[in-house]
Formats: structure tokens, sequence, C-alpha cells
């Protein structure tokens, strides 16, 4: 199996929304091959289908102000935070593929995410629960995870802290967990890390926990 990879660098949250859109129709048709998106996003904050705006703590006033948007979505979980420094992926890949298995799906991703962290950087992790999905280091959230799946194609994904400005997560309460903080690897290394570098190692070892090869395609949607 083949998985494309498209990175599209920094893009509005809006315009990556679109983007997913388009591909998943055509994946969900079979007219495309699985894709991974890769990007980041400027400031934007997030609500999932379980979200609750009281776990915004910043006035919404105050935030646009900021420039920061807060958008309603339709995936998983529940309030999050994009931003410089994060990778953030879309996998738009039709399950009937994969087993049709979503936990198993999302157990691949966390998977990635582990992996990195122990072989580049001996970093110990490990999966949320069955409620709470992403990877934490001790009770510190680094990956969140949210999708959704229509057709058995999933959209929506992941967002991995790496150079994150993690002083914006007070401005929420992320993922709705009172009792849990979030960390970044520039955070657990004491050094900011070359996001070129990791956006590529994201995809390869991504691919990798699919068994799958990544084939990096140019940006044929713009």
């Amino acid at each position: 199996m083949t998985i494309d990879v498209l990175y599209v660098g920094r893009m509005e949250y809006g315009h990556a929304l679109d983007l997913q859109m388009r591909l998943w129709e055509k994946v969900a048709s079979g007219e495309s091959r699985d894709t991974l998106i890769l990007l980041e996003h400027p400031e934007v904050i997030t609500l999932g289908i379980r979200g609750k705006k009281e776990n915004i703590l910043v006035p919404e006033d105050e935030l646009k102000r900021l420039g920061v948007e807060i958008v309603q979505v339709n995936r998983g979980g529940d309030v999050t935070y994009h931003g410089p420094g994060q990778i953030v992926g879309y996998p738009i890949m039709n399950l009937n593929n994969w087993g049709r298995d979503i936990r198993d799906f999302i157990m691949k991703v966390e998977n990635a995410f582990i992996k990195i962290l122990e072989d580049d950087y001996r970093i110990k992790s490990v999966r949320g629960d069955k409620t709470y999905t992403g990877v934490y280091v001790g009770t510190d959230k680094i990956t969140a995870i949210g999708i959704q799946v229509k057709r058995w194609t999933t959209m929506h994904g992941f967002a991995f802290n790496v150079n994150t400005d993690l002083s914006r997560f007070d401005w929420i309460v992320p993922c709705g967990l009172k009792d849990r903080g979030v960390t970044s690897v520039q955070k657990l290394t004491g050094k900011k890390q070359d996001m070129d570098k990791l956006f590529r190692r994201t995809a390869e070892v991504f691919c990798e926990c699919f068994n799958a090869s990544a084939n990096f395609i140019q940006n044929r949607y713009f």
C-alpha cells in the first residue's frame, strides 16, 4: 500500500478544511489514493462535537483582537489549539483498505508518535485511554487526535506539539481535561527543533505504522 503525502506549509484553518473536504470526496469514492495532509495553522481554537464553550477561558472579543479564530468542527473531542510550531496532520484514508477498524486506525496514529519520541529522543510516551485519545508524556499531552469517519473514510486528524508556544494553552482547558497538562518536544529536550526535518519524519513513520510507503507529491491543488 502507498499513502500520498501532501505538505502545504502554513494554511488558514478554513482553507485546510476545504482541502480536506475535496480530498475526502475523491478518496471516499475511490478516485484518489489515501492521502496525509501535513501543515501548520496560524493561531486558531477549534471545538469538536463534544466541545464546551466554557472550556475556552479567554473572552471571544479578546481572542478576536489577538487575531485568533474560534471554529466549530465535526471531529471528535473537545477544544484544542493550533498554531505555529505544531505539526498538524489530516489523514484522508478509506478504512475499507484498512480493515474497517476505527480504534485500530487511531492506535496506529498514536503509535507513530510514540515511536518518534522513543527512537529520536528517548522520550517514553503512552497512548490515552479509550475515552481520551492521544499521546502523553506522563500526564502531559504531546499529540492530540480527533477524527471524523463518514462512509468509512477519515478526515481531521492529529496535532503534534513540536515548538508550540505552550502558553497559548492557557487560553483553553485542553481537550476538556482539567487534570492533565500539555508539553512539546522543545520543552522536553530544551532545544528548538527543525520543523522541516520533523514534518518528513512524521510522514515516514506515520506510513510505516500502516505498513505503507510514503509517496511525497507536489502541491497539485493550488
